[in-house]
């Protein structure tokens, strides 16, 4: 009988394949993560003060009901592109330099709008405002 202690070999821990695991699990779940979207974006409007608005004497004013329905310093306009331009055309008095102003109903179509600013842009009106009405807190000051 052999009573002399042997030697034992120290257990050795190899990192390398312990590497390769965590990188396949890593690309893995780079390739597999989907990035959310923000499904609803918390949004708070900015307000205007009615005090500090400002008089333009060459004012084209262009309301836009909920419903699409366009009207140009009061008086109805038509709601096709082309025809709303020419309208334009003939209530700028001041030309090019008149300044259009925007009043659309809070629950008018982004794309009314933008019909609004294309047929600016058709005839040349690059100053374009849009107007607000005063928050409710401000009122009761």
């Amino acid at each position: 009988m052999n009573f002399r202690p042997r030697r034992r070999d120290e257990p050795e821990i190899n990192l390398i394949p312990f590497i390769d695991v965590l990188l396949v699990v890593l690309i893995f779940l780079m390739l597999s993560t989907t990035y959310s979207k923000f499904t609803e974006l918390q949004l708070r409007l900015p307000e205007a003060d009615a005090e500090t608005q400002r008089d333009y004497p060459k004012e084209l004013i262009v309301s836009i009901t909920s419903e699409g329905r366009y009207a140009i310093n009061k008086a109805p306009a038509p709601a096709q592109s082309e025809a709303l331009s020419m309208a334009l055309a003939e209530a700028a008095k001041g030309g090019r330099e008149s300044v259009l102003i925007i009043s659309a109903d809070a629950n008018a179509t982004h794309q009314s709008v933008i019909t609004v600013m294309e047929a600016a842009r058709r005839i040349g009106l690059t100053q374009i405002t849009f107007a607000t009405q005063t928050p409710a807190s401000a009122k009761t000051r």
